[in-house]
């Protein structure tokens, strides 16, 4: 969950739906900046804001009623993190219920979860790299290949979550899967609003991987990220009547 990346891609400044990603002290350098510059780069026209506790917009009840999207990037410590971001539990589960989208990568998939976590999905999150027949067995930088939509790729993993879907507690999507069968990235819905979570990094760029020394993978591209982005915003607009 922890990176080096010196990524810095900026949000977009041009009007449109806003889209907040988080940046503060639940999150590391460089993940804010590649979820931005992804959301950004969609084709959804979105206006894309930084939140958290030493930005211009502060995370709360108030910012996120004027969003359309939130998104909780990578990070470190679940635990630490979740010491952070607990407080606004309430807030960003009303948002997404009442209608709004939410985005977690690595961190963000882990928050999705319930121990401990915003409870966004029909389940839970645990720790990959400690299930059975892991193609990776540490939390350091690593690549991992995930079955995308029947599709094989690699990508950048760091202590990735797994998501342990519950079907008695409602209805999800498993949109990719990890060498070992487990869900990797999934999609949700939750009350009226939907939930994207991938346990790996499929927003990382070629630098991500050459400054740990790792291989970049010969089919690094930004699809995947975009392909999730679009699953949660296509469910976004549909319950919502002005889109």
């Amino acid at each position: 969950m922890r990176l080096r990346s010196r990524a810095r891609s900026r949000p977009a400044e041009a009007a449109g739906d806003l889209a907040l990603v988080y940046r503060g002290p639940a999150s590391t350098p460089g993940c804010p900046e590649a979820v931005a510059g992804a959301l950004a780069r969609s084709r959804w026209g979105l206006e894309v804001r930084y939140v958290g506790p030493k930005e211009e917009l502060r995370l709360g009840p108030d910012v996120l009623s004027r969003a359309v999207l939130y998104a909780q990037p990578g990070g470190g410590s679940l635990r630490r993190a979740w010491r952070k971001v607990e407080r606004h539990a309430p807030a960003v589960r009303e948002f997404v219920r009442s209608g709004g989208g939410y985005l977690g990568f690595c961190l963000g998939g882990y928050l999705a979860g319930e121990t401990p976590g915003f409870g966004l999905l029909p389940g839970d999150a645990d720790r990959w790299i400690s299930s059975r027949g892991a193609a990776v067995d540490h939390p350091g930088d690593a690549v991992a290949t995930l079955a995308w939509a029947g599709v094989l790729r690699e990508v950048y993993v760091q202590d990735p979550p797994w998501f342990d879907l519950d079907p008695a507690r409602g209805a999800a999507d498993v949109l990719a899967t990890y060498g070992n069968g487990l869900p990797a990235a999934v999609i949700a819905p939750f009350g009226a609003g939907a939930v994207g979570v991938v346990g790996p990094h499929p927003e990382a760029t070629a630098d991500w991987f050459s400054d740990v020394g790792l291989t970049v993978p010969d089919d690094l591209r930004a699809d995947l990220t975009q392909d999730l982005i679009d699953r949660v915003m296509t469910r976004v607009r549909a319950t919502d009547p002005s889109g």
